[in-house]
């Protein structure tokens, strides 16, 4: 392929790292319709200024930044109202389907709205910077809903998202995060990253949730899978009056215990992406409260990639987060 020009607010990034998301891995497979081909892949990226477009100020070649992963328009309501995030003309990086194709950062290049660019402080490096997006994620998700010292949480899927958010509660001041999953190793993986205690998803998770919480369930459950048990779980452990956050997004529906919700006045949230929230991954990642390199299981060369999607898509054991590196990364 040419390489990108951009154009006059645009600015010309050398990617030196890109992770792969689940979300690109459901775009192999075909399964989320969000990637249609031909497109280039890849969100979660960070590099070097290579070129800046003629009306780009504040930017300069050699420049080490990241970059969100929403291309939004910043004049829609929206973006007035500051829901970047809920962009009426939202594209996103890598990301092709029936309304727009906008190529992403599993290459050598990319082009991005000035806009939508921050600068990187020389303690993260490239790998952990290609971190920024899903971290932001996490942040803007637990932002959602009311966090006090005395809050409990449960986090339902203890994936690359999962273990953010469980870390994102704790520097929202949240004292007790529980994390479940079905996975040993993941779980492992979340107590060394501080979880209060580790749960097998499952028919016994209710049980052990209410005898942690004398019986009342968790003040908010964050669901991090988007599956119809666990939305299921995360309304039932959840205490009246409670709040659940969906940030997972695999099934496109779901079964909605509606009484349950109702006659337990359970908030229902909905999360998509972020909204601003890239300073504050940056500042909670620069001071190690969000730790992010237990969570990166390889390193590799952009013309690995392949053989990469096909071990994470074959659900390889104790494979977390894997980054490509388009070129020597400096």
């Amino acid at each position: 392929m040419p390489a990108p020009e951009p154009g006059p607010d645009e600015v010309l990034i050398r990617v030196a790292a890109c992770g792969i998301c689940g979300s690109d891995v459901h775009g192999y497979d075909g399964s989320s319709g969000r990637r249609i081909p031909p497109i280039v892949m890849g969100h979660e990226a960070a590099g070097l200024v290579a070129s800046v477009g003629n009306q780009v100020t504040g930017l300069k070649a050699g420049d080490r930044v990241t970059f969100d992963s929403t291309v939004y328009c910043g004049a829609c309501a929206n973006c007035l109202r500051g829901d970047m995030n809920l962009c009426d003309n939202r594209q996103v990086l890598g990301v092709s389907c029936g309304d727009y194709r906008r190529a992403g950062a599993f290459a050598e290049f990319v082009v991005v709205p000035a806009r939508i660019i921050y600068r990187l402080p020389e303690n993260l490096s490239f790998p952990e910077a290609a971190m920024l997006e899903a971290v932001a994620v996490a942040i803007h998700g637990v932002s959602l809903v009311p966090i006090a010292a005395d809050s409990s949480a449960l986090v339902l899927g203890a994936g690359t998202i999962g273990l953010l958010v469980q870390q994102a509660l704790r520097a929202a001041g949240c004292s007790r995060v529980f994390v479940a999953d079905v996975d040993d190793s993941r779980l492992k993986l979340s107590r060394e990253l501080g979880a209060t205690a580790t749960l097998v998803s499952g028919p016994d998770l209710l049980p052990k949730i209410l005898e942690l919480t004398n019986g009342v369930g968790v003040d908010v459950a964050v669901e991090a899978v988007g599956r119809n048990e666990t939305v299921a779980a995360s309304i039932d452990c959840v205490r009246k009056g409670g709040s659940v956050v969906l940030v997972g997004n695999i099934a496109p529906q779901v079964t909605l215990p509606l009484q349950k919700v109702v006659t337990r006045q359970i908030r229902l949230q909905g999360s998509c992406a972020s909204a601003g929230e890239y300073p504050k991954a940056i500042e909670l990642m620069s001071s190690g409260a969000i730790q992010v390199k237990p969570l990166i299981s390889a390193i590799a060369p952009l013309d690995q990639g392949p053989q990469w999607f096909e071990r994470l898509y074959a659900r390889e054991p104790n494979l977390m987060k894997v980054v490509l590196s388009p070129g020597e990364t400096p």
